[in-house]
Protein backbone atom coordinates (compact mmCIF):
# COMPACT_ATOMS: atom_id res chain seq x y z
CA UNK A 1 0.00 0.00 0.00
CA UNK A 2 2.61 2.41 0.92
CA UNK A 3 4.46 1.73 -2.41
CA UNK A 4 1.39 2.38 -4.51
CA UNK A 5 0.53 5.22 -2.51
CA UNK A 6 4.10 6.93 -2.98
CA UNK A 7 3.87 5.87 -6.92
CA UNK A 8 0.76 7.91 -7.70
CA UNK A 9 1.66 10.90 -5.38
CA UNK A 10 5.26 10.95 -7.46
CA UNK A 11 3.70 9.84 -10.56
CA UNK A 12 0.87 13.25 -10.60
CA UNK A 13 3.52 15.52 -8.96
CA UNK A 14 6.20 14.86 -11.80
CA UNK A 15 3.73 14.38 -14.90
CA UNK A 16 2.66 17.55 -15.55
CA UNK A 17 6.28 18.75 -14.98
CA UNK A 18 7.68 16.34 -17.23
CA UNK A 19 4.89 16.86 -19.49
CA UNK A 20 6.20 14.16 -22.10
CA UNK A 21 4.09 15.56 -25.49
CA UNK A 22 4.76 19.06 -24.87
CA UNK A 23 8.22 18.26 -24.60
CA UNK A 24 8.70 16.13 -27.37
CA UNK A 25 6.99 18.78 -29.49
CA UNK A 26 10.14 21.05 -28.13
CA UNK A 27 12.37 18.26 -28.61
CA UNK A 28 11.38 17.95 -32.27
CA UNK A 29 12.12 21.63 -32.55
CA UNK A 30 15.55 20.92 -31.50
CA UNK A 31 16.53 18.05 -33.32
CA UNK A 32 14.79 18.69 -36.30
CA UNK A 33 15.15 16.45 -39.72
CA UNK A 34 16.36 13.27 -38.82
CA UNK A 35 15.75 9.58 -39.75
CA UNK A 36 13.74 7.36 -37.41
CA UNK A 37 16.73 5.21 -36.47
CA UNK A 38 18.15 8.75 -34.67
CA UNK A 39 14.92 9.46 -32.99
CA UNK A 40 14.52 5.79 -31.22
CA UNK A 41 18.17 5.58 -30.67
CA UNK A 42 17.93 9.25 -29.18
CA UNK A 43 15.06 8.84 -27.19
CA UNK A 44 16.06 5.28 -25.34
CA UNK A 45 19.49 7.38 -24.45
CA UNK A 46 17.65 10.23 -22.97
CA UNK A 47 14.73 8.14 -21.56
CA UNK A 48 17.59 5.62 -19.56
CA UNK A 49 19.67 9.17 -18.73
CA UNK A 50 16.49 10.44 -17.18
CA UNK A 51 16.07 7.36 -15.11
CA UNK A 52 19.56 7.58 -13.28
CA UNK A 53 19.56 11.21 -13.22
CA UNK A 54 16.41 11.62 -10.89
CA UNK A 55 16.88 8.44 -9.11
CA UNK A 56 20.73 9.84 -8.24
CA UNK A 57 18.69 13.27 -7.43
CA UNK A 58 16.02 11.54 -5.38
CA UNK A 59 18.65 10.00 -3.20
CA UNK A 60 21.20 12.53 -2.99
CA UNK A 61 19.95 15.94 -4.37
CA UNK A 62 19.41 17.42 -0.71
CA UNK A 63 23.22 16.16 0.35
CA UNK A 64 24.74 17.92 -2.71
CA UNK A 65 22.83 20.57 -2.60
CA UNK A 66 24.40 21.13 1.18
CA UNK A 67 27.47 19.68 0.27
CA UNK A 68 27.70 22.78 -1.93
CA UNK A 69 25.72 25.25 0.09
CA UNK A 70 23.52 25.59 -2.89
CA UNK A 71 19.70 26.43 -1.32
CA UNK A 72 17.00 25.71 -3.81
CA UNK A 73 15.61 29.29 -4.68
CA UNK A 74 19.13 29.46 -5.90
CA UNK A 75 18.31 26.33 -8.02
CA UNK A 76 15.02 27.37 -9.23
CA UNK A 77 16.34 30.78 -10.12
CA UNK A 78 19.69 29.28 -12.64
CA UNK A 79 17.42 26.35 -13.74
CA UNK A 80 14.96 28.76 -15.03
CA UNK A 81 17.38 31.09 -16.60
CA UNK A 82 18.42 28.02 -18.70
CA UNK A 83 15.04 27.24 -19.66
CA UNK A 84 14.22 30.22 -20.61
CA UNK A 85 16.96 30.70 -22.91
CA UNK A 86 16.49 27.67 -24.45
CA UNK A 87 12.96 28.31 -25.56
CA UNK A 88 14.11 31.81 -26.81
CA UNK A 89 16.74 29.69 -28.74
CA UNK A 90 13.78 28.09 -30.29
CA UNK A 91 11.42 30.85 -30.59
CA UNK A 92 13.65 32.70 -32.42
CA UNK A 93 15.01 30.31 -35.11
CA UNK A 94 15.25 32.01 -38.59
CA UNK A 95 13.67 29.59 -40.68
CA UNK A 96 12.41 26.12 -39.37
CA UNK A 97 12.04 24.91 -42.71
CA UNK A 98 15.33 25.77 -44.08
CA UNK A 99 17.14 24.42 -41.60
CA UNK A 100 14.68 21.02 -41.80
CA UNK A 101 16.24 20.91 -45.31
CA UNK A 102 19.40 21.63 -44.39
CA UNK A 103 19.49 19.05 -41.63
CA UNK A 104 17.95 16.34 -44.06
CA UNK A 105 20.68 16.84 -46.61
CA UNK A 106 22.92 16.54 -43.90
CA UNK A 107 21.66 13.29 -42.80
CA UNK A 108 21.49 11.46 -46.08
CA UNK A 109 25.26 12.05 -46.15
CA UNK A 110 26.49 12.16 -42.86
CA UNK A 111 23.73 9.74 -40.68
CA UNK A 112 26.27 8.65 -38.36
CA UNK A 113 28.17 11.71 -37.52
CA UNK A 114 24.45 13.51 -36.96
CA UNK A 115 23.71 10.62 -34.71
CA UNK A 116 26.82 11.14 -32.78
CA UNK A 117 26.62 14.73 -32.12
CA UNK A 118 22.80 14.43 -30.82
CA UNK A 119 23.98 11.95 -28.61
CA UNK A 120 26.31 14.56 -26.97
CA UNK A 121 23.46 16.90 -26.00
CA UNK A 122 21.30 14.08 -24.78
CA UNK A 123 22.26 14.63 -21.25
CA UNK A 124 21.96 18.45 -21.83
CA UNK A 125 19.88 19.79 -22.70
CA UNK A 126 18.00 16.86 -23.74
CA UNK A 127 17.56 14.99 -20.80
CA UNK A 128 18.03 18.34 -18.40
CA UNK A 129 16.62 20.97 -18.86
CA UNK A 130 14.49 19.88 -21.49
CA UNK A 131 12.69 16.48 -19.99
CA UNK A 132 13.30 17.25 -16.58
CA UNK A 133 14.46 20.79 -15.58
CA UNK A 134 15.00 22.28 -12.47
CA UNK A 135 11.22 22.27 -11.80
CA UNK A 136 11.35 18.80 -11.65
CA UNK A 137 14.12 18.08 -9.28
CA UNK A 138 12.37 20.68 -6.60
CA UNK A 139 9.28 19.16 -6.56
CA UNK A 140 10.82 15.57 -6.48
CA UNK A 141 13.15 16.80 -3.43
CA UNK A 142 9.88 17.80 -1.75
CA UNK A 143 7.99 14.24 -2.82
CA UNK A 144 10.85 12.85 -1.31
CA UNK A 145 10.65 14.66 2.12
CA UNK A 146 7.05 13.67 2.33
CA UNK A 147 7.59 10.35 1.99
CA UNK A 148 10.56 10.48 4.70
CA UNK A 149 9.28 8.22 8.02
CA UNK A 150 11.18 7.41 11.05
CA UNK A 151 10.30 4.00 9.90
CA UNK A 152 13.11 2.19 8.08
CA UNK A 153 11.14 -0.07 6.40
CA UNK A 154 8.20 2.62 5.15
CA UNK A 155 11.02 4.89 3.86
CA UNK A 156 12.28 2.01 1.89
CA UNK A 157 8.88 1.08 0.04
CA UNK A 158 8.34 4.82 -0.68
CA UNK A 159 11.67 5.33 -2.14
CA UNK A 160 10.64 2.25 -4.01
CA UNK A 161 6.79 3.76 -5.34
CA UNK A 162 9.05 7.30 -6.79
CA UNK A 163 11.46 5.15 -8.22
CA UNK A 164 8.83 2.66 -9.98
CA UNK A 165 7.24 6.29 -10.49
CA UNK A 166 10.11 7.58 -12.20
CA UNK A 167 10.58 4.09 -14.49
CA UNK A 168 7.08 4.92 -15.63
CA UNK A 169 7.77 8.66 -16.65
CA UNK A 170 10.64 7.73 -18.35
CA UNK A 171 9.04 5.51 -20.49
CA UNK A 172 6.48 7.67 -21.33
CA UNK A 173 9.09 10.25 -22.55
CA UNK A 174 10.65 7.07 -24.72
CA UNK A 175 7.41 6.63 -26.75
CA UNK A 176 6.85 10.47 -27.14
CA UNK A 177 10.13 11.04 -28.12
CA UNK A 178 11.14 8.14 -30.39
CA UNK A 179 7.83 8.95 -32.47
CA UNK A 180 8.01 12.81 -32.16
CA UNK A 181 8.60 13.46 -35.66
CA UNK A 182 5.04 11.27 -36.30
CA UNK A 183 3.26 13.90 -33.95
CA UNK A 184 4.26 16.35 -36.38
CA UNK A 185 3.50 15.32 -39.58
CA UNK A 186 0.01 14.52 -38.48
CA UNK A 187 -0.78 17.85 -39.27
CA UNK A 188 0.10 20.51 -41.11
CA UNK A 189 3.73 21.76 -41.60
CA UNK A 190 2.42 25.21 -41.22
CA UNK A 191 0.30 23.95 -37.76
CA UNK A 192 3.12 22.20 -36.32
CA UNK A 193 5.67 24.88 -36.94
CA UNK A 194 2.88 27.09 -34.86
CA UNK A 195 2.56 25.12 -32.50
CA UNK A 196 6.91 24.36 -32.04
CA UNK A 197 6.89 28.05 -31.27
CA UNK A 198 3.68 27.85 -29.24
CA UNK A 199 5.44 25.53 -26.86
CA UNK A 200 8.85 27.45 -27.48
CA UNK A 201 6.97 30.22 -26.00
CA UNK A 202 5.31 28.08 -23.12
CA UNK A 203 8.99 26.61 -22.41
CA UNK A 204 9.82 30.37 -22.36
CA UNK A 205 7.41 31.24 -19.90
CA UNK A 206 8.25 28.18 -17.70
CA UNK A 207 11.86 29.09 -17.30
CA UNK A 208 10.80 32.75 -16.38
CA UNK A 209 8.46 31.51 -14.01
CA UNK A 210 10.51 29.04 -11.99
CA UNK A 211 13.83 31.80 -12.23
CA UNK A 212 10.77 34.44 -10.26
CA UNK A 213 9.81 31.51 -7.62
CA UNK A 214 13.62 31.14 -7.07
CA UNK A 215 14.38 35.01 -7.20
CA UNK A 216 11.02 35.99 -5.08
CA UNK A 217 12.56 33.78 -2.11
CA UNK A 218 15.88 35.67 -2.33
CA UNK A 219 14.12 38.69 -2.17
CA UNK A 220 12.08 38.38 0.45
CA UNK A 221 15.07 36.74 2.52
CA UNK A 222 16.68 40.11 1.74
CA UNK A 223 14.15 42.45 2.54
CA UNK A 224 12.79 40.29 5.67
CA UNK A 225 13.22 42.65 8.65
Amino acid sequence: MMIWNSLLIAFSVLLPLINPLGSALVFVGLVGEAPSSVYHSLARKIAINNVIFLVTFELLGATILRFFGISLPIVQLSGGIVIAAMGWSVLNERDARANSRNKQEETEIHEEDLKEHLNQKAFYPFTFPVTSGPGTLVALLTVTARSSNRDLSKDVLAHIGIFLAIIVLSLLVYIAYAYAPKLTKVIAPSTAHGILRVMAFILLCIGVQIAWNGLSVLLTQIIKP
